[in-house]
Parts: C-alpha cells; sequence; structure tokens
C-alpha cells in the first residue's frame, strides 16, 4: 500500500554541507548505508556556485546566525513505482513545491525493517534564496535582501516575513502539493493506490497513528510484536 509521509527540517548555519555529504554519502559511511543511495542531482545552483558542495559550504559560512542554512523535505516515494518513475516524481514534486530553490535532490531505498519491503524515500535539501537573475559573489549571495536595490544585496529569502499561522499554512499546502503530485502518479502508471495528506481525525479514522519506533525500538520487537503491527497495517488498508 502506498503510504504517506513527510518531514520538514531545517538547520542553521554549520549543519548544511555536512548534511549534503550525509543524503549524497559523499561522508564516510558503511557499505550498507553507501548502498542505500540509488539516486541524487543538483538543481538551480547560482552562477557562482560549481556545485552543490560549494553552495551549502558557502550557506554555512555567510548565512545570517539566525537564518536557515538549509530546510529539507524527506517524502516516502511509492514502493508500487519503479526507481525511474520515482525520480520523475522527486523531479515533479521539486517544480510544483521549491520552484528556483537551488536544491538537492536524492532518493535513498533500503528494506522495511519490519515488514522487509522496500522503502523509497526521497530527500529535497534546499536553500530558501532563490536564484533571480542577478549575479552575485558568494560572500553577498547570503547576505540581506536589498529590496529597493535587489543588486546591491542578497538573494530574497522566499520563506521570510511570515507569521506561525501562514508558516503552518504553507506547511499544509506543502503536504497536499506532495500528495497530489504522488497521487497523478500513481494514476499515470495505473496504480491503484491513493495517498492522503489528512490527519486521520480528518478523514473520520478513529485509530491512532502507528507509533515511530526507530531503529533502537524495532531492534526490542519481539517476533509476535511484529506479527501484530503487520496485521495492524494490513487492517488499515481496508
Amino acid at each position: 500500500m502506498a503510504t504517506f509521509h513527510i518531514s520538514i527540517k531545517s538547520a542553521k548555519p554549520g549543519a548544511a554541507h555536512e548534511h549534503f555529504e550525509y543524503i549524497t554519502r559523499k561522508r564516510f559511511v558503511c557499505p550498507a548505508k553507501k548502498q542505500e543511495l540509488v539516486w541524487w542531482e543538483s538543481r538551480n545552483l547560482p552562477i557562482w556556485a560549481s556545485g552543490p558542495d560549494e553552495f551549502f559550504d558557502a550557506s554555512d559560512k555567510y548565512e545570517r546566525a539566525n537564518g536557515a542554512a538549509y530546510r529539507e523535505l524527506e517524502i516516502s516515494l511509492p514502493k508500487e513505482l519503479s526507481l525511474e518513475k520515482n525520480i520523475a516524481l522527486t523531479r515533479k514534486i521539486a517544480e510544483t513545491v521549491l520552484g528556483q530553490r537551488p536544491c538537492v535532490l536524492a532518493i535513498h531505498e533500503k528494506p522495511g525493517s519490519i515488514s522487509g519491503e522496500r522503502h523509497p524515500h526521497a530527500h529535497a535539501m534546499y536553500s530558501d534564496r532563490a536564484c533571480d537573475g542577478i549575479e552575485r559573489v558568494k560572500e553577498t549571495h547570503f547576505s540581506r535582501y536589498n529590496a529597493a536595490l535587489p543588486e546591491k544585496g542578497g538573494a530574497r529569502k522566499l520563506s521570510g516575513g511570515k507569521t506561525p499561522a501562514e508558516v503552518f499554512d504553507h506547511a499544509r499546502e506543502t503536504r497536499r502539493l506532495i500528495a497530489t503530485a504522488i497521487n497523478d502518479a500513481l494514476q499515470e502508471h495505473g496504480v491503484a493506490e491513493r495517498v492522503d495528506h489528512r490527519t486521520l481525525k480528518e478523514r473520520g479514522i478513529a485509530r491512532w497513528p502507528e507509533k515511530r519506533l526507530g531503529v533502537k525500538g524495532v531492534k526490542t520487537l519481539s517476533p509476535e510484536d511484529r506479527e501484530a503491527i503487520l496485521k495492524a497495517r494490513a487492517t488499515s488498508k481496508k
């Protein structure tokens, strides 16, 4: 069954380059972790950046101390679709949700720790400082935006100036757009399954969501616990 899960993250300067190396598996990790990476690419980088490594290194160095050096969407992809179709889906999500923001897209795939089924998911790591056609040097790109003279300031942050309520609404709309893109891909490729971005309560489903166990939690499960979880998942599909 196609599942819907999205996490939205951000981090302050000092973490961007390291995280880029993590999702692209450029940092030293065990062979099994390296094998989880099945595809990645970068998009919309400014002219001064020779690659995403230079871009996110500069974000760590020059982004304002209280700003976000990067943001990230982590998205479960349909296991019903092939890698090629999930790559196309990930690109479509980036075009729809991120627009011209500089970003790195990566797909990791590993067996589910409980079900053993393939579990593809995408990382969309991005900067809110979208390219606007003005050529800047890296030191200027991350400085404060100058509305009167844009060429004299940094690239404008597309996330700036939102109230807490607007941030909440934006996150909800992001989830809706991603769910729509996934469902369009499923329909296009003849898969009957659909995902829903709404909460269980909003959908009128009277059950608690499955608790996220993490690696340590899964290791503590007994065979009976695993069987009960798989049975509950099967029931929820009906």
